[in-house]
């Protein structure tokens, strides 16, 4: 069984997709191509209620690390790349060379780029903190705008500036 629901967020409304292992995906409404619920879903607030309290946590500057069950699926690679993507630390970035040599694939910078790109638990997975080798923001599901709010909400919240005042 697969449940679903909404959720509102600073970047817009979010849809949590959870089964009974943890958290399945993660949609941004506002996709390029937003992805249409399946029609064997089942909508319950109830059964995401646990996502939805972490990521209000997280939004609110009150969550740094997310501790859920995951569900993901993919292929062996885009399993490890996910995987080492939760351990980038709340409030640093790194580039996808990088992310190909935590991996151990140094020369598969593209296909990590295209795992990351596919990553269903954004945020919880935070594809968000892989940028460019040259410090720029590169593609992002949930769009280039949504990609600088969760890095600038989490470097605000990681220098102690709650409320956004410049220092």
């Amino acid at each position: 069984m697969i449940w679903y629901d909404y959720m509102p967020s600073p970047v817009g409304q979010l849809r949590l997709i959870v089964d009974e292992n943890g958290v399945r995906q993660i949609w941004f409404e506002r996709e390029r191509h937003p992805k249409q619920a399946s029609p064997a879903w089942v909508r319950d607030a109830s059964k995401v209620a646990f996502v939805r309290e972490q990521l209000e946590d997280y939004f609110a500057g009150e969550r740094q690390a997310f501790d859920l069950p995951l569900s993901p699926e993919g292929t062996p690679f885009q399993l490890r790349v996910w995987h080492e993507l939760a351990r980038i630390p709340y409030g640093s970035t790194i580039s996808y060379g990088e992310l190909a040599r935590r991996i151990e694939q140094p020369q598969a910078m593209r296909a990590v780029g295209a795992a990351n790109g596919r990553n269903p638990i954004p945020i919880v997975l935070p594809c968000h903190r892989v940028i460019g080798s040259n410090g720029s923001l590169t593609g992002f599901g949930g769009g280039l705008p949504t990609k600088q709010y969760l890095l600038s909400l989490e470097d605000r919240i990681a220098r102690g500036d709650l409320f956004g005042a410049s220092r």
